[in-house]
């Protein structure tokens, strides 16, 4: 089960990776095309009918259509992943599913006369349920079933396509053979489970609606902050098995995270529903900032101190080389809110200081966040980019998002991340970066490519098949933003830790379960998979 979910944490980042660019484009758009803004400062540049005006409506659509096509970049995006070969054709096997499962909802809901067009409603069983109807691709009022509908389509896909992509069929029909016929079992298997899910979604939609409905009564009663932290707390405890995309997606991308009614429109997902706001200008309904503002003071402020603590208890000699590892891991997690380089560096030399310290801090930080109602998105995570885009400049132009706590309570982190960790440090002499007899270890670039003799890239890769227990140990090998993947048949003969940190260059080395295996590299990880996959010959 831990493989799959890591499986899935990587098949869901394609999409994910899309939405910086996707939320840069809308955030600039809404927020210098917004009516306050411009009236406020008096631009004439930016005046409605200007050609700058015109061009950055065009960006905010831009921006705003990637949001709007997400469950159709999931199924492919879960082809692609779980896919064994021929991934490309899983890739259109995955569309066209996705289009034949919304047709056959769209038309089963007409011909079994379950559209109550006064109130736009879904009736089944006698029972109404609004707010499921949704505009999908061109296809009129199919269910909105948001990214879930990705997720079905991709996972029945994908079990097809690795069953059938290799099929043979008789002589006369050998065309339609092997991976083009994985497409067209996949479009007749949709038009069966797409009118099953037309009985079978609108139950669904009403739970999720209620799951919604009281997370949005705990914070309108003042409690709300309460399961903030528990997401908060929970969210950082699945870094380190990297599961945590599976966990928050629900919440930022259906009815779970709440729901609202943004310009004429029911927008459903604690994500969409900030960008809806940022594109309308009104953040009026926004209230469901429980899952994401939470991120940016600790990760902005909070764990960049902690790198400053480690930094000042390395040793004299070794200040620089640790300074450099430590301020690049530092600025990543300001700038960009990509925290795993820093968290893992002192996560696997002490597990306490992560799991008692640094995950309760984070939790506190999004009761905090939310208890001062910071209205603040992001696109993936909570760095300095996302919040001059969503948190300042909107605030600036008239809209009440108290953007202005999160730098206020982000130096307050940034003390108690610091003493805290000094004092942690020193009480339990853990062994950060530059202090005698670390585990992590600390040389300089030039140092370190004198000691690898300036070795080649792919003769690294090379090395690490090696570290794995070479090719025939090998199953799979994946990467995400910060690490690699790799599925192995007996993790008894993957090197341990201090090989990979100290020979490989790695920041750790985790094992899930016996045969999954996660190296931390940071950015380069998917560099690092792509020279293991060619030696492999994949």
């Amino acid at each position: 089960m831990k493989g799959f979910f890591s499986k899935l944490s990587q098949a869901i980042m394609l999409p994910i990776a899309l939405l910086p660019a996707a939320g840069i484009m809308l955030g600039i758009g809404g927020s210098f095309t917004n009516p306050t803004m411009i009236e406020a400062y008096n631009i004439a540049v930016l005046q409605d009918g200007s050609v700058l005006n015109s061009f950055l409506q065009v960006m905010t659509a831009a921006g705003g259509i990637v949001f709007a096509n997400l469950p159709v970049m999931f199924a492919l995006a879960i082809a692609v992943g779980f896919a064994r070969a021929e991934k490309g054709a899983a890739a259109l096997a995955a569309l066209i599913s996705y289009l034949v499962m919304n047709v056959a909802i769209a038309k089963t809901l007409v011909v079994a006369n379950m559209i109550n067009t006064a109130s736009n409603t879904v009736v089944l069983m006698g029972s109404e349920y609004p707010g499921v109807l949704s505009d999908i691709l061109g296809i009129s009022n199919t269910l909105s079933m948001g990214v879930f509908g990705g997720l079905i389509a991709g996972a029945i896909t994908v079990v097809l396509h690795n069953k059938y992509h290799d099929v043979k069929l008789a002589d006369y029909l050998g065309f339609f053979g092997g991976a083009r016929f994985v497409p067209i079992i996949s479009a007749f298997a949709a038009l069966f489970y797409g009118i099953a899910l037309t009985f079978i979604w609108p139950f669904f939609g009403a739970a999720f609606g209620a799951i919604g409905t009281a997370l949005g009564e705990m914070t309108a009663s003042g409690h709300g902050y309460i399961a903030s932290f528990i997401f908060g707390v929970i969210e950082r405890s699945l870094i380190p098995v990297g599961l945590h995309h599976v966990f928050y997606l629900p919440l930022w991308q259906t009815e779970i995270g709440g729901t609202a009614e943004i310009a004429g429109e029911v927008i459903k997902g604690t994500q969409n529903m900030f960008f809806s706001s940022l594109a309308s200008g009104d953040f009026s309904q926004f209230t469901a900032t429980n899952f994401m503002t939470g991120k940016f003071p600790f990760m902005m402020f909070g764990l960049p101190a902690a790198a400053y603590a480690m930094y000042t208890l390395a040793d004299s000699e070794n200040k620089k080389a640790a300074g450099g590892l430590l301020f690049s891991v530092a600025l990543t997690a300001f700038l960009t809110g990509i925290t795993e380089p820093i968290e893992f560096t002192f996560l696997f030399l002490s597990p306490a200081l992560y799991y008692a310290i640094h995950v309760p801090l984070a939790g506190l930080s999004f009761l905090l966040m939310d208890f001062l109602n910071v209205k603040v998105g992001m696109t993936f995570s909570g760095g300095f980019i996302d919040f001059t885009l969503f948190g300042m400049l909107p605030g600036l132009t008239g809209v009440e998002n108290n953007w202005f706590y999160i730098p206020l309570v982000g130096i307050a982190y940034a003390v108690i991340y610091f003493l805290i960790f000094r004092w942690y440090i020193i009480k339990f002499d853990v062994k950060t970066p530059g202090r005698k007899g670390s585990a992590v270890a600390v040389v300089s670039k030039k140092d370190y490519q004198a000691s690898k003799g300036n070795q080649a890239d792919d003769q690294k890769a090379q090395q690490m098949i090696e570290a794995l227990g070479g090719k025939e140990n090998i199953v799979d090998v994946d990467a995400c933003i910060t690490r690699l993947r790799i599925t192995v048949k007996d993790n008894g003969q993957v090197k341990d830790n201090d090989h990979w940190t100290q020979e490989l260059g790695a920041r750790g080395l985790v094992k899930v379960g016996d045969t999954g295996i996660q190296a931390i590299y940071g950015a380069e990880a998917a560099g690092f998979k792509a020279q293991i996959n060619s030696l492999l010959g994949k």
